[in-house]
């Protein structure tokens, strides 16, 4: 048999695998936080912009929002700013938001627009000042110390957590067959603008819009049991129980639990994918085998 019909013949299982999926999803909304080596690397990039035009294009509604976190701290070193951390927090003053919603607003979410409509999407860039998307609120961390008679409040500047979400702009675009792209940037009510987990808001867009999935690229193959190998499938239980043993702790807490309120709330199922791989979004939605860790509620 020549190589061109065995290739084509490879092709057409990847679509008879794919169809049930495609079946099962048209219509659905997915929700994709962006972030990490994916938004780093160019084959990465390109194949994550093919990725969601594909999916558009098969008739689901991908929506994403997307981080950027390396971005902004190469800016601030090249503008001679130093950055400060507290609780792996950037502390973000006015100066330093202005570089936020440069890089952020600007810089990234062009990128990724352009990346989109170049492969033959078509996407809109938005902030959360957007169609009053993202109402925030200030973040105060808390520090608890045994020298200290009570905990210290902690006031990092323009970091903020999100306080509800309306997202009448995002419903617009998806029924005039858009792709919305979402940089974290809320508003409060004292009229600032607040950096917000990018994590977080795609948590709640997902909540809001009733998302069918909600997907988390990461820099990990998934979550990882106390051996280091993936668990593949987990509900809220067994997440809960993981948390309080420990096993999930450190950088991955924050997007687990983010996950496990999407899920609570009503999203259908939440997963943790390495963004390393290519395609991974596609080989999560439309093959047998998946990649990463599924979160479900039971």
């Amino acid at each position: 048999m020549s190589l061109p019909v065995e290739r084509a013949q490879n092709i057409a299982r990847v679509l008879i695998e794919a169809l049930p999926y495609i079946r099962r999803f048209a219509g659905k909304t997915m929700v994709i936080k962006y972030g990490g080596n994916a938004m780093v690397e160019q084959r990465l990039k390109e194949g994550f912009a093919r990725d969601v035009v594909l999916m558009k294009l098969v008739g689901l509604n991908p929506v994403i929002v997307h981080g950027g976190g390396p971005q902004i701290g190469a800016l601030l070193e090249r503008l001679g700013k130093a950055t400060e951390f507290v609780q792996g927090m950037r502390v973000t003053d006015s100066e330093t938001m202005d570089v936020v919603e440069m890089v952020l607003g600007g810089l990234v979410n062009k990128e990724i627009v352009t990346l989109i409509n170049r492969h033959g999407g078509s996407a809109v860039g938005l902030t959360g000042k957007d169609g009053d998307l993202i109402h925030a609120r200030k973040l105060l961390l808390r520090r608890d110390a045994p020298e200290l008679a009570a905990p210290e409040i902690i006031d990092i500047g323009h970091v903020g957590e999100v306080e509800s979400i309306d997202a009448g702009v995002v419903d617009m675009l998806v029924g005039g067959n858009f792709i919305p792209v979402i940089a974290p940037i809320g508003v409060g009510k004292d009229g600032f603008s607040y950096n917000i987990n990018a994590d977080l808001v795609a948590g709640k867009v997902a909540e809001v819009l009733g998302a069918e999935k909600l997907i988390l690229l990461t820099n990990t193959a998934g979550l990882l049991d106390t051996d280091g190998r993936l668990i593949r499938e987990v509900d809220v239980a067994r997440v809960n129980a993981l948390i309080e043993d420990g096993t999930i702790r450190g950088g991955m807490l924050p997007k687990i639990r983010c996950a496990l309120e999407a899920v609570q709330a009503g999203v259908k199922a939440a997963h943790i994918l390495d963004g390393r791989v290519e395609h991974a979004v596609m080989l999560d939605l439309f093959t047998d085998e998946g990649v990463g860790t599924l979160i479900k509620p039971r």
